[in-house]
C-alpha cells in the first residue's frame, strides 16, 4: 500500500446503543454496520471527558484531560500541545478537517510566545492543529447576549446560495420548523421535534459536510492524508429533515432506564445535576418519548450519508488505501437516570461506540470480529501514527495503538480507564455545592467491573457493573463496600502518579541518559577507583586515579 488514508469520523453525542450493530431495535444502520463487517467493533471503549470540548482534546492530544488541560467547553488547550496533525506529520500526512472540533485558541498562550492569531502558526495552534480544511463547530444559535458562535461558517454562504434567505440561516432554516399554523419555531424547543426542518434533505447539514468532505476527498489525490470528518449530528437541535423528522414516530422505544430508588438519598452532586433544566425536561417521559424518535431521525440521515461518502471512497480508488473510524465524542442520558444531556459517568455517556476499518491485508483475518477489552478514546492517535508507518511520540502520548487489535487476536487493553468532568461552569457549583472553579472536579475510574467515581470535597459513587448492570444502586455510601472502594481508590491514585509530565524527552533520549552521568565521571559514594566498575573508571590519561 503506497499511498496511506485516515478517514476519523466523528457523530457527534451518539449514543452506542443508537447504531443497529450495536444492538438497536429500532434505527437501522446498513452503512455503518457494513463498516463493522470489514473491520473490528470494539465494544468497552471509553472517553477521558464527559463533555465535547474535554473529550474531543483528549481524542485530539492522546492524552487524558488532567494532562491536556482543556478540562471543559471553551477552555483551550495549551498552545504547546502536540496533536493530531503535529503527530501525523510525523508519518508524512496532511491533516484536515471538514466539521466540528468545538477547541478555542490559547490566546494567553499565543501572546506570552508572540504568536499572531491570524497567522499561520495562529491558526494552526487556535483549532488543535486543523488549519487545513473547513471548520464549522454547528452551534451558530442566537441569544439575549447575542450569538454562541461569532464565526461565520461557509455553510451560511451555501444556504443563501440555494434560496435561504437571513444573516443566520441556520437559525431560520436549517435547525428552524414551521407548525401547523405556519409559525417558524425554534429548533432548540424539544416540543417542535416532530416537525421537519425547514430545509430539504439536500441542504442540511449532514448532508452539506458530507458533499463537503467527498469534495475534499477528490481534491486530496495521491497525497497521505487524513481527514477528521465531524458531524454536528445528531446533537441538538433536533430538527431533522423531512422524511427523517417521522421515519421513527410511531415506533416502540427503548424503555428508560431509571429507577424511583435513584431519588432516595441522592449524592449531592447526582442531586444537582438532576435538577438541571434538561434532566427535569427528560425526567417526563411523555417529553422524552416525544424527542428521542427525531434523534433516531438524525441517526438515520447520518447513515445514509455514510453510505454515499463510502462509495465515493470506492469511486476514487482510495477506498484499499484508507483506514476508517466512525466514533462519538460522547453519549446522551435521554432521561436515563432521570438525566438528560452528558457530564456523569454512567455507560449511555462515557461507553461510545468505536468501529475501525483497516484496509491492509493483514487485517482480513480479524474483520468482522469484536473487541471486548477496555480501550479509550486516547488510542486513536497512536493508532493511526502507527498504523501509517511511523513510530508514536510516547513521551508525550498515553493512550496505546490499537492496530494489534485490528490484525490479530495478541491485544490486551487496559486493566482500567478514567475519564473526568469538569463542572464548575455550571451554576449549580457554587449556588448548591459550594464549590469555585478549581475544585468542581469528578474523576471516573472503571476496571471492567466496578465503576468509582471520586467527587471532590464529596463521598465518592460506586457502581456494580457485574451485579448491577444498569448502574441503578450507588454504593459510594454503603459500609459493606469498603474495601472496594479503597481499592479503586488506589488504581486512581496510580493512575495520577503514572500521567506523562516529561513530554520534552523523547523515549531514546531518555534511555541514553541512563547512566550518562557516570559515564560522564560524576562517581558518587565509591570508596576508591578499585570499587567502580572497570567500564566505568576513567583514563589514565586524566592524570588522576
Amino acid at each position: 500500500m503506497s499511498q496511506k488514508n485516515v478517514l476519523f469520523i466523528i457523530l457527534d453525542q451518539i449514543r452506542m446503543d443508537m447504531l443497529s450493530c450495536y444492538g438497536n431495535q429500532v434505527v437501522d444502520t446498513p452503512n455503518i454496520d457494513a463498516l463493522a463487517k470489514r473491520g473490528v467493533k470494539f465494544n468497552r471503549c471509553y472517553i477521558q471527558g464527559t463533555s465535547c470540548g474535554n473529550s474531543r482534546a483528549s481524542f485530539y492530544t492522546g492524552r487524558h484531560v488532567r494532562s491536556h488541560g482543556a478540562t471543559w467547553n471553551g477552555w483551550a488547550n495549551r498552545a504547546d500541545e502536540l496533536t493530531l496533525a503535529d503527530h501525523m506529520a510525523d508519518a508524512n500526512v496532511d491533516t484536515y478537517l471538514m466539521g466540528k472540533t468545538h477547541m478555542k485558541p490559547d490566546t494567553l498562550g499565543m501572546q506570552r510566545l508572540n504568536v499572531d492569531p491570524e497567522s499561520e502558526l495562529g491558526r494552526y495552534v487556535s483549532n488543535a492543529g486543523f488549519a487545513k480544511g473547513e471548520h464549522d463547530d454547528g452551534l451558530h444559535t442566537l441569544g439575549v447576549a447575542g450569538g454562541y458562535d461569532k464565526n461565520r461558517p461557509a455553510y451560511f454562504d451555501y444556504l443563501n446560495r440555494m434560496g435561504y434567505e437571513g444573516d443566520n440561516p441556520w437559525v431560520t432554516w436549517a435547525n428552524a420548523m414551521e407548525d401547523e399554523e405556519g409559525v417558524v419555531r425554534n429548533g432548540m424547543y424539544l416540543k417542535y421535534a416532530h416537525l421537519p426542518a425547514r430545509v430539504d434533505k439536500a441542504h442540511s447539514e449532514t448532508a452539506y459536510t458530507t458533499d463537503r468532505a467527498m469534495e475534499m476527498i477528490s481534491e486530496l489525490g495521491q497525497q497521505n492524508w487524513c481527514l477528521h470528518l465531524s458531524y454536528i449530528k445528531p446533537h441538538w437541535p433536533i430538527c431533522a429533515p423531512a422524511p427523517y423528522h417521522a421515519m421513527y414516530r410511531d415506533a416502540d422505544l427503548p424503555a428508560i432506564n431509571k429507577s424511583a430508588a435513584e431519588l432516595d438519598d441522592p449524592h449531592p452532586v447526582y442531586k444537582a445535576f438532576i435538577e438541571t433544566p434538561q434532566s427535569k425536561t427528560y425526567a417526563v417521559d411523555e417529553y422524552r418519548h416525544h424527542a428521542l424518535p427525531g434523534t433516531y431521525g438524525l441517526v438515520k440521515e447520518l447513515d445514509d450519508h455514510l453510505g454515499r461518502l463510502f462509495q465515493h471512497l470506492e469511486d476514487e480508488g482510495q477506498a484499499d488505501n484508507t483506514l476508517i473510524v466512525v466514533t462519538s465524542d460522547h453519549g446522551d442520558f435521554y432521561g436515563d437516570h432521570w438525566l438528560g444531556e452528558k457530564d456523569l459517568f454512567h455507560d449511555p455517556v462515557t461507553r461510545i461506540p468505536m468501529i475501525i476499518m483497516d484496509p491492509s491485508p493483514a487485517a482480513d483475518s480479524q474483520r468482522g470480529t469484536q473487541c471486548d477489552e477496555l480501550v479509550c478514546a486516547i488510542d486513536l492517535v497512536p493508532t493511526f501514527v502507527d498504523w501509517a508507518g511511523a513510530t508514536p511520540r510516547w513521551n508525550w502520548l498515553e493512550g496505546k495503538s490499537l492496530v494489534p487489535a485490528l490484525r490479530n487476536n495478541d491485544f490486551r487493553g487496559y486493566d482500567y480507564v478514567v475519564s473526568e468532568c469538569d463542572y464548575a461552569a455550571m451554576k449549580f457549583a457554587s449556588e448548591k455545592l459550594g464549590r469555585d472553579q478549581y475544585n468542581a472536579r469528578l474523576t471516573m475510574v472503571f476496571d471492567g467491573r466496578y465503576k468509582f467515581v471520586h467527587c471532590l470535597g464529596f463521598a465518592p459513587m460506586l457502581f456494580d457493573l457485574q451485579e448491577d448492570p444498569n448502574e441503578l444502586v450507588d454504593l459510594g455510601r454503603n459500609p459493606d463496600y469498603a474495601v472496594q472502594r479503597a481499592y479503586m481508590s488506589d488504581l486512581l491514585l496510580d493512575w495520577t502518579a503514572g500521567l506523562k509530565n516529561r513530554v520534552t524527552v523523547a523515549n531514546d533520549v531518555m534511555a541514553s541518559r541512563v547512566g550518562q552521568s557516570a559515564r560522564g565521571g560524576i562517581l558518587i559514594g565509591f570508596w576508591d577507583q578499585e570499587a567502580v566498575p572497570e567500564a566505568l573508571r576513567p583514563p589514565a590519561s586524566t592524570g588522576v586515579s
